[in-house]
């Protein structure tokens, strides 16, 4: 499966699974600072796609006359909106193996938007993502901790992690539409789509009874957090060009054995960092999920 060509592709791969596996740390730093993930998600966005568009000025003309990268924009801004909110206030690795459902929802919306016809094989992938799912949440994510950053909102943070990863199926679907968009252009439109969900949502649930209910509030003009934003936002910059230059030039098949590597990083970190405990029902449900997200990339050759 590997060869000497492959190793640097892959390499890539992997520090891009290190950093979306451990963004949850500075996210929940940020947290403490009182820097709600929203308005994390949306000013490292809106940075990275400023550099975007001083590096390809074009993207922002494609972006404007292009209809289908819109549809990116919106999966891809719900997708990181979602998913960070919920890292942030949540179990992490509950929030990565909901995000993994991702074989459930592809499933749908493949045959809505692809044509794509639904296999025996694939209905049974979809199933074992359900029954994953049970046994991930068969343990309750409540806690009893209240520090800043904790995962104090365990059911919305379940919701988020299943919504973005609702977001991400769609994402990837609408990506495969447009396949032949300039890389430039969808780049564009999913950092400014992290900006504009995320920061929409931010400001409208930082405004009146809103705010008490969501937790969240307008962060201070100036902080220690504009450190940890500024070198988020090289992070995230850094992890998308190594998901171009590893997905361009990797099968789907090593693509498909390297992305969930991300599990992995989550799951050793918020244990070694962050205290968690992993129950018999998450491992369980976490090897359904991530054998079916396998299964579905394997099964197509």
């Amino acid at each position: 499966m590997f060869s000497n060509s492959t190793v640097a592709p892959v390499l890539a791969l992997l520090l891009n699974c290190v950093v979306w596996g451990v963004s949850w740390w500075p996210l929940k730093q940020l947290q403490g600072m009182g820097m709600h993930p929203l308005w994390a998600t949306a000013v490292i966005y809106l940075v990275v796609a400023v550099v975007v568009a001083v590096w390809r000025p074009s993207a922002v003309r494609l972006l404007a006359r292009t209809p289908a990268l819109w549809w990116i924009l919106m999966a891809s801004g719900f997708t990181n909106a979602a998913f960070n909110w919920a890292v942030g206030i949540g179990d992490v690795v509950r929030v990565v193996l909901l995000f993994y459902l991702m074989p459930l929802w592809s499933l749908p919306l493949a045959r809505l938007l692809l044509q794509e016809r639904m296999t025996a094989p694939a209905v049974l992938r979809a199933v074992l993502t359900v029954i994953g799912a049970a046994f991930v949440l068969m343990q309750p994510g409540a806690s009893t901790d209240t520090s800043p950053g904790s995962p104090a909102q365990p059911v919305l943070a379940d919701v988020l992690a299943t919504l973005s990863g609702f977001a991400f199926a769609l994402n990837t679907v609408m990506l495969r539409r447009g396949a032949a968009l300039p890389s430039e252009g969808r780049a564009i439109a999913m950092f400014l789509g992290g900006a504009m969900v995320a920061g929409t949502a931010a400001i409208a649930f930082s405004c009146g009874a809103a705010a008490a209910t969501m937790e969240v509030s307008f962060p201070s003009a100036s902080g220690p957090w504009l450190v940890l934003v500024a070198g988020l936002a090289v992070a995230f910059l850094a992890s998308n060009l190594c998901l171009q230059y590893g997905a361009a030039r990797l099968t789907a098949r090593v693509t498909a054995v390297v992305m969930p590597c991300e599990v992995v990083f989550a799951a050793v970190t918020a244990v070694w960092w962050g205290g968690a405990a992993v129950h018999a029902g998450l491992m369980v449900g976490g090897a359904l999920i991530l054998s079916a997200a396998f299964a579905s990339v394997l099964g197509r050759r």
